[in-house]
């Protein structure tokens, strides 16, 4: 087995006018990227993350959380016998179908945004609360 090189970190100067150098720092900071990995980016023939598709990210992180929260309190009212007992059977039964319903639209939430990160043109996932 070879051994590999460790990589070699190089630098070297690009001259640019104060401006340039605001717009190239600004520019970088959209994409949520240092100014040498913009910079090599480009330079490399690569495509930065644009904004929309980094805020489109930060709004499938979200819905993932609701999901992720919903589904703890699912777990949590499943496995407290308890507290299932002292809600009795249709009480129990309602808050589960109503947790279901809030997962079912933050999964449809995930999906519009799925699709338009796909390309397919996104109407508006809104933060509106499921209609019960």
């Amino acid at each position: 087995m070879e051994a590999r090189a460790k990589p070699t970190t190089l630098s070297f100067r690009v001259y640019v006018a104060p401006e340039e150098k605001t717009q190239i720092l600004n520019a970088a900071a959209d994409c949520r990227l240092s100014m040498s990995a913009y910079c090599r980016t480009l330079a490399l023939g690569g495509t930065p993350p644009s904004k929309p598709d980094l805020e489109l990210l930060d709004r499938i992180l979200k819905a993932v959380a609701d999901l992720n929260r919903l589904g703890g309190l699912m777990k949590m009212l499943l496995t407290n016998e308890e507290r299932l007992q002292d809600m009795g059977r249709d009480m129990a039964t309602t808050t589960i179908d109503g947790i279901l319903v809030d997962i079912r639209f933050v999964a449809a939430k995930l999906q519009k945004v799925a699709d338009a990160l796909n390309g397919i043109p996104i109407v508006d996932v809104g933060e509106d609360e499921p209609e019960e």
